[in-house]
């Protein structure tokens, strides 16, 4: 591919916005076509962006501009039906988070990239902070030794009532699905493969028809603790958003700026620029389309996505059953009581509650 790699942005809504400003600062890529059922939100975005919009992918794929990729940044209950669409006519996709409402639709969109052999996976913003790649790289240096526990806190108080996120129908739950699988992935990266979950439930505050203040534990192969504090209805004021204790010391990951203290030492050794959503989203779109080309692999990989679903899924019905929950399609050689056993664990997900999958409804934009 000697040209530019040409980028579909399907939906024009709030999450949109970011990824706008962050192809302006992509002279590797460009936006070819914006799609939207709101034509005003469509036409306003295409406007910034200098190039057509359509009402919807059909119309896209009927035009003659040639798309080699797509950022899906629709409503999740969009995920499924819009990624499969794509995939078919040979389009990579980079699908915003949650990539799909539960396992199966993720297993079928994963069967359909093999088949058509085409790219496919999930955007996750965090990955692609520099402070956290840093954190990585010091991890694997063996700077504070093996890790132990990592603590993330994603919580703001923020008025969901007039937003898609908190329509279960739409969004497939609350604050766990939304902010929890961002922690969900950044606990696999640092820790690796999560084999339980417990997710439990605060008070409602807001008075909506999902969990609105959940806190999230998940456990390794290794025995490695997680722990996340996701709200929509509280604030806890913290430089860092996420903390990894070792054995020899710990790294604090910040929003403007994150360090490193080894224990025994009273010296804090600061790292890394913070923060900046736009650089995130730049680099996101930067490796996707590396990716494309073959120049580098992709740092979030379709098992990754697949992987975060599956927690996603645990944790609902942990939250359900207000215990311990395996993760499906993951080796349990450890056990939070203390037993230990090998083999895999797999739990029916036949509850009511939690993810879903529900009819497309593309015009409930981010």
């Amino acid at each position: 591919m000697d040209r530019l790699a040409s980028f579909a942005l399907i939906g024009a809504g709030r999450v949109a916005q970011s990824y706008a400003q962050a192809f302006k600062t992509c002279p590797e890529v460009q936006v070819a076509a914006v799609v939207d059922p709101q034509a005003d939100a469509a036409q306003s975005l295409s406007h910034r962006l200098r190039c057509p919009a359509f009402a919807d992918i059909t119309k896209l794929l009927n035009s003659p501009l040639q798309v080699d990729a797509a950022v899906i940044c629709t409503p999740p209950n969009t995920h499924e039906e819009l990624t499969s669409v794509l995939l078919e006519q040979g389009i990579a996709v980079l699908c915003e988070k949650p990539f799909t409402l539960d396992s199966a639709s993720a297993l079928r969109l994963l069967a359909k990239a093999s088949r058509t052999h085409t790219l496919l996976t999930m955007a996750s913003k965090f990955r692609y902070v520099p402070d956290i790649f840093q954190a990585k790289t010091l991890l694997d240096r063996g700077l504070i030794g093996e890790p132990l526990v990592l603590e993330n806190i994603f919580t703001a108080r923020v008025d969901m009532a007039h937003r898609w996120n908190s329509d279960p129908a739409i969004a497939g739950g609350g604050v766990l699905i939304d902010n929890g699988t961002h922690a969900i992935d950044l606990m696999r990266f640092f820790l690796g493969p999560l084999t339980h979950v417990h997710a439990i439930e605060s008070k409602r505050i807001q008075r909506l028809s999902v969990e609105d203040t959940v806190q999230l534990y998940a456990r390794t192969a290794s025995g490695a603790v997680g722990t996340s504090s996701l709200s929509w209805s509280i604030q806890k004021d913290n430089s860092h958003y996420l903390v990894l204790y070792g054995t020899e010391g710990c790294i604090q990951v910040g929003w403007q700026v994150s360090h490193y203290r080894l224990f025994g030492s009273k010296e804090t050794t600061a790292f890394g620029v913070g923060y900046d959503k736009v650089q995130a989203f730049r680099d996101q779109i930067l490796n996707f389309g590396k990716a494309l080309r073959g120049i580098e692999p992709l740092r979030i990989t379709s098992d990754d996505a697949l992987a975060s679903v599956q927690v996603i899924e645990a944790a609902y019905e942990s939250m359900r059953q207000c215990q311990w929950t395996p993760v499906a399609g993951c080796r349990h050689p450890y056990t939070p009581n203390g037993n230990h056993r090998t083999g895999c664990l797999h739990r029916e997900q036949n509850s009511d509650l939690g993810p879903r999958t529900h009819p497309t409804r593309l015009e409930n934009r981010r």
